[in-house]
């Protein structure tokens, strides 16, 4: 279990918090591209970090974001003109460029001051993989953008969709990195009544590791097989908040924080080699996949629990299903979801199966201490994210630490 100080710690993210200072140190991702596709189009609400942010591309195509309360009278800038290069708050006409700089105040004719006085809080943005990014940090420390794969591909190579977890990020990250529940939450497996069968002993991982590495670290669950090997099945976490997974196609996910007790799923399916097609893509355009149907119009999920997440007791009585539960991605969320907006880890009793959520807990408090201490932060350079999760058969004898990181930065990655 966690104490109850330190599940603060890692749970909070709004400004001046631990997590939240050291989380804006790295790009976050806002919105998608195509919500803010036009010129002097509709501005877009962002929360992000707790903080309340207004997105829009101006008359030359530069993106902008800004604190939404114009620092005026704190009226919202959303419902803001966007118009001649700036958002104009409609309240009294004060008008904001990309850089927050106020460019006309047209409300106090002939005060010059005024233009240098007022500023909105602003902060850079990137467009990598048809998404937008922010980053949130002290201007001095802005990294470069981190070379993940999934960004760097064609569009036609990545199929990408969010919704809206109402839960704590860690939540997610927890259950995204939980090994040993692949095999009952997702698994299909049934009638577990009378004990395990010997095929269901055959897909628990025995063996748990979790090595940390410059990007972040690789998690991994092994299970023994014939002569004395074990089968490892290695995801990677790239810090603050990303996943990349093993699957076919290969699959990835970004744990965004709205705030305390929201965040923002991405899920997404990436081929490095080949357009994605809807053959590929069947069981996710199914939903019954990482990527949630989510309500017309919305980030929030069909399947939610205002409705119990649509379970079917019958489904799961009949020995078809389960969970009774439709979609890896909505079964995820039903077990994060259910432990409340933030969960109480002291009240945990942890197994050996959850060794590596213990040891992903313990890395990130020591990234806390670290960022909090001044020291150099994992995943600064941006091509050390330039690595893949992996399956590999390996001799038992083998410690994982050795070889883990070579399978994973194996292959040519794209650009070079």
């Amino acid at each position: 279990m966690l104490s109850r100080e330190d599940n603060e710690l890692l749970c909070r993210v709004g400004p001046g918090t631990a997590m939240g200072e050291f989380m804006r140190r790295y790009w976050i991702p806002a919105a998608f591209s195509q919500q803010v596709e036009d010129n002097d189009g509709t501005p877009v609400r962002v929360k992000l970090l707790c903080e309340n942010l207004v997105l829009f591309r101006d008359t030359q195509g530069r993106l902008g974001l800004l604190e939404e309360a114009c620092p005026h009278r704190t009226a919202s800038l959303y419902y803001g003109r966007n118009e001649e290069s700036g958002l104009r708050c409609v309240y009294h006409g004060l008008k904001f460029d990309v850089d927050g700089k106020c460019t006309d105040a047209p409300c106090v004719p002939g005060d010059s001051n005024v233009l240098q006085r007022l500023k909105v809080k602003s902060y850079p943005v990137i467009e990598r993989g048809d998404l937008v990014w922010a980053y949130m940090g002290p201007p001095e420390f802005k990294p470069e953008f981190p070379e993940l794969e999934w960004t760097m591909l064609p569009a036609s190579h990545r199929y990408v969709s969010r919704h809206v977890q109402e839960c704590n990020w860690l939540q997610g990250l927890d259950g995204g990195f939980d090994a040993s529940h692949l095999s009952f939450l997702h698994s299909g497996q049934v009638d577990m009544r009378k004990g395990r069968t010997d095929a269901h002993r055959r897909i628990i991982p025995t063996h748990y590791e979790v090595e940390p590495l410059d990007f972040g670290f690789a998690c991994a669950g092994g299970r023994e097989i014939e002569d004395g090997a074990i089968a490892w099945h290695v995801d990677v976490m790239l810090l603050p908040f990303h996943k990349i997974i093993p699957s076919v196609p290969k699959g990835a996910h970004v744990w965004a924080p709205i705030d305390d007790e929201n965040t923002m799923l991405y899920s997404i399916n990436f081929d490095e080699h080949k357009p994605l097609t809807e053959e590929t893509l069947e069981r996710e355009l199914a939903w019954r996949g990482i990527h949630t149907e989510n309500l017309p119009g919305s980030d929030y999920a069909i399947a939610n629990k205002d409705n119990e997440y649509l379970i079917d007791r019958a489904l799961q009585k009949s020995g078809r299903s389960y969970t009774g539960i439709k979609g890896l991605g909505v079964q995820d969320c039903v077990m994060q979801e259910s432990m409340g907006p933030i969960a109480d880890r002291t009240k945990e009793n942890l197994l050996p199966c959850d060794a590596a959520i213990v040891k992903i807990r313990r890395l990130l408090l020591q990234s806390l201490r670290e960022h909090q201490a001044g020291k150099p932060l994992r995943g600064m350079d941006p091509k050390g994210y330039r690595v893949r999760s992996a399956r590999y058969t390996q001799s038992k004898d083998i410690p994982f630490a050795q070889t883990v990181e070579q399978h994973l930065r194996s292959g040519t990655l794209i650009a070079g």
